[in-house]
């Protein structure tokens, strides 16, 4: 069966969640997946996990503290780098940064009932700190309470309006709260007095999108890019901007880019490997897929598109094995028993009989509309399947006869074999007749060729 090619453009999902475990949201674009795979979650705006920040200080041990709590963090020894940074705390508990950089380190390791306490400390110590509000922001949206990061920014705006940090994180909430068009208004303020913010240009682009201001968006992030070329957040924005405006080749040089700029991102790293998948570089795709998941296990879109990209790297049991995860992690996901379906359906999966194949094609569609899913083709794909399903049994039936064919010829020959040969006669042969037309011999005398015939006389006298 030759493999399923949509007909349409697969979802590309945009979210502008925070710091890791990321969420499906409103479509940003479309990307075609590789043949066989199904409608599938795919790029997200994202952001990278939160970097340490260098506390400002006099004080040289302090200084030193901090450069051996980074080395720490960057070998992936957390909790040293944790009591490294204590330390500097312990000799001077006001460095505000320090007690940011304490939650950055808590959030890596998952206490973020930890991490919000340090950022909070940060901002009793420094209430305009762009970085403390900026991860709090993110902290507070990725659990679910925006509306709390938002009264919580407002009431520090009121106290603060022309402080770039709390406005900031007022502008993310709205947009977490789906208010694009306030976002909007909030950045501006920001851009007003700082017109070189690229977090707030961020911000700005975002707004912009989601009003489907696609033109406006790629000018503000080509602005950002221009202010701060290496920037992750910036080039992973613009190339999902340029996905909407058809303007795929650089969309994947900005993906790239992202990837290659916060190897820790793991929405750039999914993002550039769903454009691997367009492209046919399936070994590229699953490099970039698996790095995905490795950062954040619980991504759903990048594990779905790992099974797509495994699927066209023909590595059909480590297709199955990513989609059935997914079911795991979220067992309502329509779009997993999609792809399910259509692996069952096209392709011969090792240890598979065929019959069973079509079957479970069948009940994963099945459950695909169970869940809510839509596309139109099913009807045709579980038409599919019942012919594959009489194919191979018609198959069977005729190999079946073959086989009853055979043994039958077989012991046919064998009986034939085991049978004596008829026995031989001892009597002469008879002469052979002569040939048409010819006279016959004359007879051969009895009399010994050695003794003459008497000869008659005539009488003497």
């Amino acid at each position: 069966m030759r493999p399923r090619h949509l007909g349409g453009l697969a979802t590309l999902a945009l979210c502008l969640g925070c710091a890791s475990g990321p969420k499906p949201a409103p479509a940003a674009s479309a990307a075609t997946p590789p043949p066989g795979a199904s409608p599938s979650s795919g790029l997200l705006n994202g952001l990278p996990p939160p970097k340490v920040v260098p506390p400002v200080t006099n004080d040289p041990r302090a200084r030193e503290g901090f450069a051996r709590a980074v080395q720490l963090a960057q070998a992936g020894d957390v909790p040293g780098a944790e009591r490294a940074l204590g330390e500097v705390l312990d000799r001077d508990p006001k460095l505000d940064h320090a007690w940011t950089d304490l939650g950055v380190l808590a959030e890596r390791r998952g206490d973020l009932n930890a991490a919000e306490k340090h950022y909070r400390q940060a901002l009793a110590l420094a209430p305009d700190q762009e970085a403390a509000w900026d991860f709090l922001g993110r902290l507070l949206c990725r659990q679910g309470r925006a509306q709390e990061a938002q009264q919580l920014a407002s009431a520090r705006c009121v106290a603060s309006p022309t402080a770039a940090g709390p406005r900031n994180a007022l502008a993310f909430s709205l947009l977490e709260l789906n208010q694009p068009q306030a976002a909007e208004t909030e950045a501006k303020k920001v851009l007003k007095d700082d017109e070189r913010n690229v977090r707030t240009m961020q911000l700005l682009a975002q707004a912009y999108f989601r009003e489907g201001k696609y033109e406006l968006s790629k000018l503000v992030l080509e602005n950002a890019r221009a202010v701060e070329a290496s920037d992750a957040v910036t080039h992973n924005l613009l190339g999902a901007t340029l996905l909407r405006l058809k303007q795929r080749p650089l969309a994947l040089e900005e993906f790239r880019a992202a990837a290659q700029s916060r190897p820790d991102f793991a929405e750039a790293r999914n993002n550039y490997g769903v454009m691997l998948v367009e492209a046919g570089d399936f070994d590229g795709a699953v490099r970039e897929l698996e790095a995905a998941v490795a950062l954040a296990p619980d991504f759903i879109p990048a594990r779905l598109n790992l099974g797509n990209a495994y699927r066209g790297k023909a590595e059909l049991a480590q297709a199955d094995a990513q989609y059935q995860k997914v079911v795991l992690l979220q067992p309502a996901l329509a779009d997993t028993y999609f792809n399910l379906a259509i692996l069952n359906l096209d392709s011969e999966l090792p240890g598979v009989d065929t019959v069973e194949r079509m079957n479970r094609a069948i009940a994963y569609f099945k459950t695909y509309r169970d869940k809510g899913g839509t596309d139109d083709r099913v009807d045709q794909y579980l038409k599919d399947a019942a012919k594959g399903i009489d194919r191979e049994q018609r198959r069977r039936e005729r190999e079946k006869k073959d086989q009853l064919r055979k043994v039958e010829k077989d012991k046919e020959a064998a009986t034939a074999a085991s049978k004596p040969a008829s026995k031989v006669s001892d009597a002469p042969a008879p002469a052979a007749k002569p040939p048409k037309g010819s006279k016959p011999a004359s007879k051969l005398s009895d009399t010994p060729p050695s003794q003459a015939p008497a000869k008659l006389g005539t009488g003497d006298k």
